[in-house]
């Protein structure tokens, strides 16, 4: 159950890190596109779980990984942008989101029966 303050934290950090990513993503990943899916935030607001969708597909766990090593970097520049609105800018731990590829995959099989 997230409370009031760990949903309102969790769009703010979502659109920040969209907009972070629309400007800085192609650099960190060699030129993919980077969506910001979801953020969920832990109740002491200490750890965020980010989940990115990749375009295109291919070595979209290698993109992930790469901004996973760059985690301080986008956490700092997010804390230059946010720090009048939050207190305490969260760790971040980024994970793929392959929710679309198990659509496909759905729809694919449903489609050849």
């Amino acid at each position: 159950m997230t409370t009031t303050r760990q949903h309102k934290v969790s769009r703010l950090l979502q659109k920040e890190l969209g907009d972070y990513f629309q400007r800085q993503g192609s650099a960190l990943t060699g030129g993919k596109m980077i969506t910001v899916t979801v953020v969920r935030i832990s109740p002491d607001l200490g750890v965020a779980k980010v989940y990115l969708s990749v375009f295109p597909g291919e070595n979209a766990k290698e993109a992930v990984q790469a901004i996973s090593d760059k985690a301080g970097l986008v956490r700092s520049e997010l804390g230059n942008k946010l720090r009048n609105q939050l207190r305490h800018i969260p760790e971040f731990a980024f994970f793929l989101d392959d929710s679309l590829d198990y659509i496909d995959r759905i729809e694919d099989l449903l489609k050849d029966e």
